[in-house]
C-alpha cells in the first residue's frame, strides 16, 4: 500500500534529517509548527510512528521515559547525557563482534543488537558546577 503524500510528514523527515540530537516528537512539534501553525501534537505523532514503521527513520528509547528520533538509519551508537539527557552520535568503530560473542552460549540466533552508552558529554563536564566559581 502506498503512503497518501504529506507536506507535514516530509516536513517532520526534513526536520530529522537536519539534527544531530536526537529530539522528542515535543522538540519536533514546536519546531515544525513554525512552519505549519495548524498542526497537532496527535499529528506529529502519527507521522513519527509511520516513518519509523516504513524504516525511514529511527525511535531510540534511552531509558528516560521519552521517545527520542534519528533520521539516520544507518547502524551507529549512541551516547546518553546522564547530566542534560542528551542523545548524541558516537564515531567510533563497528562493534557487530559483540553478536558473535552473545551467541557463543544462546541457544537460538541473535539477529542484532542496541547499544547505549551512559556518561556524562563535554558540555556538561565544562559547566561550573553548583557552588563553583567559573574561573
Amino acid at each position: 500500500m502506498a503512503l497518501k503524500h504529506s507536506r507535514q510528514r516530509d516536513m517532520i523527515k526534513a526536520f530529522l534529517m537536519g539534527r544531530k540530537d536526537h529530539p522528542t516528537a515535543d522538540v519536533v512539534y514546536m519546531n515544525v509548527r513554525k512552519e505549519f501553525p495548524n498542526l497537532s501534537l496527535g499529528t506529529v505523532y502519527r507521522n513519527l510512528t509511520l516513518l519509523t514503521e516504513t524504516g525511514e527513520i529511527s525511535r531510540l528509547r534511552v531509558g528516560d521515559g521519552v521517545d527520542h528520533f534519528d533520521a539516520d538509519t544507518s547502524p551507529h551508537y549512541h551516547f546518553v547525557c546522564t547530566e542534560c539527557d542528551r542523545v548524541i552520535d558516537l564515531e567510533m568503530d563497528n562493534i557487530d563482534t559483540i553478536q558473535d560473542i552473545a551467541g557463543a552460549g544462546f541457544d537460538g540466533r541473535i539477529a542484532g543488537h542496541v547499544t547505549y552508552f551512559y556518561g556524562t558529554c563535554g558540555s556538561c563536564m565544562k559547566a561550573p558546577q553548583p557552588g563553583q566559581k567559573s574561573e
